[in-house]
């Protein structure tokens, strides 16, 4: 009975250490690298309610500046690419900005000099000073940039701009846009510095691709105008970013700022195939990326016919939309939608340099760690594609372009340190690579 007792024990145990060995090997087939509490990669679905499947990113890589691109049937649909500053990529897009200006080149110094906002509370408003900031020792600003208070105008900031961009590994700088003639409310017009970003981008291997800010009477008709520029006229750039669709169409994205100023059914006029004035299946066809900050812009986004939505803002918890914890959230909704979701990504917030009422929403950048929960959350969401908040918003403090110590009379700014200037473009190029690397793994 013993010698029984003791074969069966044996055999169990061989049959266990047969069922442990196995389980090991298969978890060796797993993706690795953090995975192990993410939900299983999503089937991308070809067509869902009658809109197509917008899922890789293209480069059109043969085109020179001002030359046609090619055809669709000849776009080279990759994800990466090398440029003068090593591998860049084209799902890594970076907010850019080109609304500042100095003396030497603007004759006046241009959003350095940024106001102090006011509350809208009158009782608020008392308790903080009003007036202006005057560079360039004192800027709108709580970090110094190491090119000093320059202009957007100068070839050599735009050429540095450039190689910084490329040494994060960001391949698509999506630059601020108003139309002719607009600006925002404390600058001035810059559009006709376009064809330059396009130029100094094409030097350096990236995209670009173009972000629509609110101007006044901005409506969906206005929007179908101003697509309609933009392609006439820089649609042909070689630096001009197109979205390969599944179906292998070359299509350009656009993010539209403060997309929810707009109803959706006036949106839907312009973005459903059987809108009034529909941009769907013409020349002007496009991706169009709608901006969520409350949690029923999800509906709105849906209902205005856009192909996905963004979330811009780098102050966790700011916002239903840029509060990480939400993000996979919005990631299962765009899935079941056919929707593209693209969290944004930041390395801080504190924008008290021009509302300095507004303390409860700064985020400590504490050395890079704010910037890699951020990142992590983005990947723990699987996106097709992340946006970077920001390469050079100073007044919000969320750039990652190089700033420097300085310290003033009356200032001592924040830096980087006991980090480098590069930091935050390192970390970037750190987590791109990741990001591609992952991604390759989920979507296998």
């Amino acid at each position: 009975m013993a010698r029984l007792r003791r074969k069966a024990c044996i055999a169990l145990f061989l049959f266990t250490l047969f069922i442990f060995g196995a389980m090991m090997g298969l978890r060796t087939l797993k993706p690795t690298d953090g995975f192990s509490d993410l939900s299983p990669g999503v089937e991308l679905l070809p067509m869902i309610g009658g809109k197509m499947d917008r899922r890789s990113v293209s480069r059109d890589a043969s085109a020179a500046p001002g030359e046609a691109q090619p055809g669709a049937s000849n776009t080279k649909a990759v994800l990466s690419n090398s440029g003068p500053e090593g591998t860049i990529f084209y799902d890594v897009h970076i907010f850019y900005y080109t609304w500042y200006g100095n003396p030497n080149l603007d004759g006046k110094y241009i959003h350095w000099d940024h106001i102090l906002v006011p509350h809208w509370d009158i009782k608020v408003a008392s308790s903080y000073p009003r007036g202006r900031h005057m560079p360039p020792e004192d800027i709108g600003s709580s970090f110094y940039p190491e090119l000093n208070p320059y202009s957007s105008r100068d070839p050599d900031v735009l050429e540095s701009h450039m190689e910084q961009i490329g040494a994060s590994a960001a391949g698509v700088l999506v630059l601020s846009w108003y139309p002719p003639g607009f600006a925002d409310d404390n600058g001035e017009p810059t559009e006709d510095l376009v064809p330059s970003v396009l130029d100094a981008a094409y030097r350096h291997n990236l995209k670009v691709a173009f972000h629509i800010q609110t101007y006044r009477e901005r409506n969906d008709q206005s929007v179908h105008d101003n697509i309609k520029y933009i392609i006439d006229r820089y649609g042909d750039h070689g630096a001009f970013f197109k979205y390969t669709t599944n179906t292998g169409k070359s299509l350009p994205l656009f993010y539209i700022y403060d997309s929810y100023l707009t109803p959706p059914e006036s949106w839907s006029e312009f973005l459903t195939p059987t809108g009034a004035h529909s941009v769907r299946d013409s020349a002007y066809d496009s991706i169009f990326i709608a901006l969520i900050v409350e949690e029923r812009h999800k509906h709105d986004i849906l209902a205005g016919g856009f192909d996905g939505m963004y979330t811009y803002f780098a102050s966790n918890g700011f916002s239903f939309g840029s509060s990480h914890q939400n993000w996979k959230t919005i990631k299962a909704f765009c899935d079941g939608n056919n929707l593209i979701f693209i969290p944004s990504v930041g390395p801080g917030y504190i924008d008290t340099s021009i509302r300095p009422w507004n303390n409860h929403n700064m985020r400590n950048r504490v050395n890079g760690r704010y910037f890699e929960t951020a990142q992590q959350a983005a990947l723990n969401a699987r996106p097709e594609i992340v946006t970077i908040t920001s390469f050079n918003e100073w007044h919000e403090g969320t750039q990652i372009e190089r700033a420097m110590p300085k310290k003033t009379v009356t200032r001592v700014y924040l830096d980087y340190q006991p980090h480098g200037p590069n930091h935050y473009l390192e970390l970037t190029r750190r987590w791109a690579e990741q990001f591609n690397k992952e991604k390759q793994q989920w979507l296998m």
